[in-house]
């Protein structure tokens, strides 16, 4: 019973994070912001990731996880109630930074822990439960955040949000040994391991190619998240519209990733990547042909089979793959080059979409998609062979 408690705390904290990024986007567009500013907003969410990811990592091996874990949802609550204390577009920036700040204090021990909850032969198990939750929290997140501003507005649906990622305190207060803590993991580990560089991670060639896979089909995810609420805006749909196409990549995740067993039986990791990559690849390829919601929410749902398999797979192999007692640190400096991303996608296509228009930014993110998925097709990492576990 321990992982579904931990999959329910996920679950809530990710659903407040997940709507927050919408209500955060399409309040900037109501307050007259535009699609730079937004994108500069939203970059936000990841600067403080980029540059202490890796510091949070060797922290998270060294202590209990539910720790973090609670200051990291006290630090997302009282930034999601900055908004009603003071609206306006620095109070946004403010919120997007300690938000992202906060999330990552919490994912980042959570991430690290769950593989060890029920004994290693559980490991698999866990990080499917985990990732399916995630995708409930990602569909619902943005749902509930559409509905709400159209039912009560912009300022009062970041009360809801606030208590959502309010709810997993008291939990993880109750219960504190919730989740294992992975220094318990490594006691094994080689003491020389932990004064090595964190570059030594980058130079491993199996988790080195771990890390661009994640990197590529990530960048798919950010740029939709940032981008949709801008497009649906300008094409005249609801805010209930935009948060249902948006959740539409999370469902299809979710359906993906409950069928990835099925599909290591047959296919190799590196395969299961390459194609999710030119599946996302096609999905921004028929965007900026369609404005009916209708037709863009089975787009989204395209683009969520893509990018939805490649996260618990990521995952699973850092976990095997990084160093003895290297776990979190690992998913650390993972998360530090996914920021890189989160903060240049929404800057520079934000820009390409203010000079150039929504079709040049679809189409060239097609285009950098289709040469990934090149590039991983050539690639020749040790771990190509590997089955999902």
């Amino acid at each position: 019973m321990t992982i579904y408690w931990v999959v329910l705390v996920s679950v809530l904290s990710q659903m407040g994070f997940g709507g927050s990024r919408v209500a955060v986007s399409l309040y900037a567009l109501e307050l007259g912001a535009n699609q730079f500013m937004v994108g500069v907003i939203v970059a936000l969410y990841s600067l403080s990731p980029m540059f202490l990811s890796i510091a949070i990592g060797r922290v998270s091996d060294r202590i209990s996880p539910h720790l973090p874990m609670i200051w990291g949802s006290v630090m997302m609550m009282v930034a999601l109630l900055l908004p009603v204390a003071s609206p306006g577009l620095l109070t946004l920036c403010v919120l997007a930074f300690l938000n992202g700040l906060g999330h990552l204090v919490f994912s980042i021990p959570l991430e690290a822990a769950v593989g060890g909850v029920g004994g290693a032969q559980h490991r698999a198990r866990n990080y499917a439960l985990i990732t399916m939750g995630w995708s409930i929290a990602n569909f619902l997140g943005p749902l509930i955040a559409g509905i709400l501003i159209d039912a009560i507005g912009h300022q009062r649906v970041f009360w809801v949000l606030a208590l959502l990622v309010a709810l997993p305190i008291p939990m993880l207060w109750w219960r504190p040994r919730l989740l294992p803590s992975t220094a318990k993991q490594s006691s094994g580990q080689n003491e020389d391991d932990t004064r090595k560089s964190v570059f030594d991670l980058w130079r491993i060639p199996a988790l080195r190619a771990t890390f661009i896979a994640g990197g590529i089909i990530g960048s798919a995810q950010d740029l939709f998240q940032f981008y949709m609420p801008v497009y649906g805006h300008a094409v005249g749909l609801s805010a209930s519209a935009i948060g249902t196409v948006l959740g539409m990549v999370a469902l299809a995740a979710f359906v993906i990733r409950a069928a990835i067993p099925f599909l290591a039986k047959k296919l190799t990791e590196a395969t299961i990547l390459t194609t999710a990559i030119f599946v996302a690849a096609c999905a921004y390829l028929l965007l900026p042909f369609f404005v009916n919601a209708y037709a863009l929410a089975v787009i989204a749902f395209l683009l969520g089979l893509g990018v939805g398999c490649a996260q618990p797979m990521i995952m699973s192999q850092m976990y095997v793959l990084a160093p003895a007692g290297r776990i979190a640190e690992a998913i650390g400096f993972y998360k530090t080059l996914r920021s890189v991303t989160h903060v240049v996608i929404p800057v520079f296509f934000g820009s390409v979409g203010t000079a150039f228009g929504f079709k040049t930014v679809f189409l060239s993110n097609s285009g950098l998609l289709a040469f990934g998925g090149y590039l991983q097709s050539r690639a020749r990492a040790p771990v190509q062979g590997a089955r999902v576990k």
